[in-house]
């Protein structure tokens, strides 16, 4: 009788955890006579597939087991790599697909010719023989993760970004890995920054929401400027000035979320867009350094921190939470179970919808957590909040 057989993929950008996350439910799928397949590059291996080729099913196919997952957990990265596919809408037809007769469509928006997949990842299930898929990621690899539910495939996601901005949850693996590496980025470079008397302005990620901007201001003491809410320029620009004055040292500290905007000042992004439909953004620590400069005269240093923030191993919080959602993953497929997403509510884990992705990312509740004065995060009233000082909705 042939086994129960599992897949498993990583899709967006790399965080902490990811590998613990593989390890525990090949560990458990061991413990059950279930295999579990290893799909490489996320959604690129359900699209890019060819069953009938050996070579391509080496490249994106990988039996896991307890030997070539037994020390994975101890690094960071996702051992199954990674990318940025959506199989609705690929730019580029796989060459084996090319002048096929393959259950892939073509449409054009904009002058922009992509190919829907999801018939390919649908045959590529299939042919694999894989019963039910576990899908690691963001808003965006989890936006398709919905869609393959409503067309019937079985499946479990897990959360994953140090944004910490999926629906449904309050945390997502990476968050803490992130706030932890850029706490003591700020607290290296406080030295450099007070010896030579600047302001130090400091870059993380967040495109839409600004969990990793505030939590860092929290644990650092330092000023933050978040997306979901336009600051004043020349009310910022006092404030940091404030702060070098009446610091010992002469210096002042802010960090900004990527996608951070002042009153009368727009963003700028460039590039082509990626498959989800976002452009990269124009680096809005050094839009500030210009204006500080410009207005006042006060040197500046710039750091971004963005991609440092993801790299090496998970911290406790994330190693453990990773664990958890794996395991949590892990008995809702052995239950059957489809359509849910590992998460932590009220403080609490727990299983829920997959988000609708039509909402978009979940924000932050400015009113309960940003200090609209001080540009700030509020420290006061947390008595009754969960330990992550916000809540799913």
């Amino acid at each position: 009788m042939a086994k129960k057989r599992i897949g498993i993929l990583t899709g967006g950008g790399d965080v902490a955890g990811l590998n613990a996350v593989i390890k525990s439910v090949t560990y458990r799928g061991s413990e059950n006579d279930i295999e579990v397949i290893g799909l490489r590059r996320g959604w690129e291996a359900l699209t890019h597939l060819n069953l009938e080729d050996t070579a391509s099913r080496s490249h994106y196919v990988i039996p896991l087991n307890r030997e070539n997952t037994r020390t994975i957990d101890r690094r960071g990265g996702t051992v199954l790599h990674s990318s940025r596919i959506n199989p609705s809408k690929i730019k580029k037809l796989p060459n084996h697909l090319v002048g096929k007769d393959a259950p892939v469509s073509l449409s054009t928006k904009d002058g922009i010719a992509t190919w829907d997949l999801t018939g390919q990842v649908l045959a590529n299930l299939s042919g694999l023989g894989i019963e039910h898929l576990i899908a690691i990621g963001g808003d965006d690899t989890l936006s398709y993760a919905a869609k393959l539910n409503e067309l019937g495939v079985r499946i479990i996601a897990i959360p994953k970004t140090m944004d910490n901005d999926v629906r449904n949850t309050e945390y997502c693996i990476g968050f803490s890995t992130a706030i932890t590496r850029a706490s003591d980025a700020i607290q290296r470079q406080r030295t450099t920054v007070g010896s030579h008397e600047r302001i130090g302005i400091f870059r993380v990620f967040g495109r839409d929401a600004g969990f990793t901007a505030l939590y860092t201001a929290y644990a650092t003491s330092i000023r933050c400027v978040i997306p979901e809410y336009k600051v004043n320029l020349d009310k910022l620009i006092q404030l940091l000035l404030e702060d070098k004055r009446a610091n010992p040292s002469n210096y002042a500290l802010v960090v900004l979320s990527e996608g951070a905007e002042w009153e009368g000042f727009r963003l700028q992004e460039y590039g082509e867009p990626d498959a989800y439909g976002h452009r990269k953004k124009a680096n809005v620590a050094e839009s500030l350094a210009d204006e500080i400069k410009r207005r006042t005269g006060e040197e500046t240093i710039v750091s971004d921190l963005t991609y440092d923030l993801r790299s090496g191993d998970p911290d406790f919080i994330d190693k453990l939470v990773a664990l958890t959602f794996g395991n949590m993953a892990y008995d809702a497929m052995l239950e059957g179970k489809t359509g849910l997403m590992s998460a932590l509510v009220e403080g609490c884990y727990d299983l829920v919808p997959i988000p609708d992705a039509k909402l978009g990312p979940r924000k932050l509740d400015v009113a309960s957590t940003y200090n609209t004065e001080r540009y700030r995060p509020i420290y006061a009233n947390k008595r009754g909040l969960p330990i992550f000082l916000n809540r799913t909705s």
